[in-house]
């Protein structure tokens, strides 16, 4: 493909393939049609540039450029890509850097390696080719042996980084292995081959059709009235006579924990949606550390039980942002410290029946979608609440903002009708309505949703949910007729300790964030932090 890039660069610089090339802004940019590039492209040959070629088709900084100047905003925002012989120019938009590891542009501040020339291939390991006198060790490319378990683990520890180069289910010397249900029982474990069983072998007209709503990104006074004065509402109720419930993935820019803490205290899930929610996109599933993972989750977890006394062992789920599955290292932090579920792997489109949700003591029963990264080990015990992709006439959604946008009020509703009955008529699998608050700006959209709502709530069988309760269920399968006594979805009144109830009148507390350079709003029943909550500082201590 590289030849006839390079032939239509060299001959009428129109980009007429599907090709994906980085070009000056900070998104990687994919032309089907004539795209006129003369604006945007510099091509030189090796007969008028010194810059050397390094033709292996990927981008990279010119070899021989001033070192006492690699770190300008103009050196580093300069890159170059060699076909065929000849070297062709590039350069990011106004403000942007270019990321030779990532090969993309983006901010300055998330560009730290204007130093390197080009990305950093990784060897291939030995493994079992290296000569180890131990057996229960594997060979480094470089031939220093360690124990297989340091492979595919998240964390390099070869000095040439090739424990970690090649770790996909097919590489990794350490991948799960396919479900044996001889082994995984119920409670602590669940798989299936295709994970369309309904856990306990339960027949589906038994099995209740659990409704499980979700909101990402910041509770505050934007979406505070819709969640309590139009969606969650007293009067709409479950078959056992308790209040419909949520799931809030919470991040923390934005965020007022006073209307978390109520949130949490009238029975909804507190769940951690990162402190960041930092771009660019893929660096959740490429770039971000174990070490990245602990700081986002463990951090904003810490500020929910500081700011809004959510109690620590009932923050027990993550979603990553974007969606961005942070493979091997995303699940390894989550097991060490203690989370019970992930809710960021999405189910392939068109799936009928839709898929259960599965623990990760087995190989995930389906395919990874959306070119990320999902676990290739086993993680006993740990949940995965799968997310089962909306249908929408000719194509697929996960989030309902994601869906058509011509779509008008009755076209959302015999959507929702269409995917419930896809759930209700087959397997029962959990049908997940996953939210970001501002999609029900439209009021269209918010009375198809209160419509279909409220035609489910007159069905005895149905159950809006918690990922938290769903899981109680799949723990303990319970058949629809036995529900009306299921501890886990009841709602007998809480007893909270004194600094648990929320308060009337939250402290707003104004703080500089050093990193942020900017000043911040929190508010919180607790007394103000010094600083601002940050990374490394999710207490606001003053330092």
């Amino acid at each position: 493909m590289l030849k006839h890039i390079n032939q239509c660069l060299r001959d009428c610089f129109k980009v007429n393939l599907l090709v994906t090339l980085l070009w000056t802004g900070a998104i990687l940019f994919t032309f089907t049609q004539n795209v006129d590039a003369t604006s945007n492209l510099v091509k030189r040959s090796l007969k008028e540039t010194t810059v050397q070629c390094l033709d292996d088709g990927r981008f990279y900084r010119n070899p021989e450029r001033d070192l006492k100047k690699m770190w300008s905003n103009y050196e580093c925002s300069k890159y170059y890509l060699c076909l065929d012989g000849e070297v062709f120019e590039f350069k990011c938009s106004v403000g942007l850097l270019f990321d030779v590891t990532r090969q993309i542009c983006d901010f300055k501040a998330n560009v730290d390696n204007c130093d390197l020339t080009a990305e950093t291939k990784v060897p291939k390991p030995l493994l079992h080719n290296a000569t180890c006198a131990n057996a229960a060790q594997l060979g480094c490319a470089d031939g220093v042996c360690l124990p297989h378990e340091y492979f595919c683990d998240g964390s390099i520890d070869c000095a040439d980084g090739s424990d970690e180069g090649y770790c996909d289910p097919n590489n990794d010397p350490n991948a799960a292995e396919g479900c044996d249900k001889s082994l995984c029982q119920l409670p602590e474990c669940f798989c299936s081959k295709d994970a369309t069983i309904i856990p306990g072998g339960l027949n589906p007209i038994d099995t209740p059709q659990m409704i499980i709503i979700t909101f990402d990104d910041a509770v505050n006074a934007e979406n505070w009235q819709l969640y309590n004065d139009k969606l969650f509402t007293s009067e709409r109720k479950n078959p056992n006579g308790c209040p419909i419930k949520g799931t809030f993935f919470v991040s923390h820019q934005y965020t007022d924990y006073q209307k978390v803490q109520q949130l949490w205290q009238d029975g909804h899930e507190i769940a951690i949606h990162s402190i960041t929610h930092r771009g660019p996109e893929d660096w959740w599933k490429i770039n971000a550390t174990i070490e990245d993972y602990f700081d986002e989750f463990v951090g904003q977890a810490n500020i929910i039980n500081k700011f809004a006394n959510v109690r620590m062992d009932e923050i027990e789920g993550l979603r990553t942002p974007f969606l961005k599955v942070g493979w091997n290292r995303q699940f390894l932090m989550m097991k060490e410290f203690g989370f019970a579920y992930d809710s960021s792997i999405v189910a392939p489109a068109f799936l009928n029946p839709p898929l259960w949700p599965y623990t990760l003591d087995y190989k995930i029963p389906h395919e990874c979608v959306g070119n990320n990264h999902c676990p290739s080990r086993s993680y006993p015990g740990l949940w995965e609440m799968v997310l089962n992709q909306m249908e929408a006439d000719e194509v697929t959604c996960v989030y309902l903002d994601q869906c058509p946008s011509n779509f008008n009020g009755d076209d959302i509703f015999h959507m929702f009708m269409h995917n419930f009955k896809r759930h209700y008529n087959t397997n029962r699998a959990p049908l997940g309505l996953y939210f970001h608050a501002t999609w029900f700006k439209r009021q269209e959209y918010l009375e198809a949703f209160l419509k279909f709502s409220d035609y489910l709530l007159k069905l005895n069988d149905v159950y809006f949910v918690t990922n938290h309760q769903a899981i109680a269920w799949m723990q303990q399968p319970t058949i629809s007729s036995q529900l009306l006594n299921f501890q886990p979805w009841g709602c007998k009144p809480r007893q909270f300790e004194m600094h648990e109830v929320t308060c009337t009148y939250p402290n707003s507390c104004k703080l500089h964030s050093r990193v942020l350079q900017q000043d911040r709003y929190l508010k919180t029943c607790n007394e103000c932090p010094t600083e601002y909550p940050w990374i490394r500082n999710e207490f606001g201590l003053s330092r």
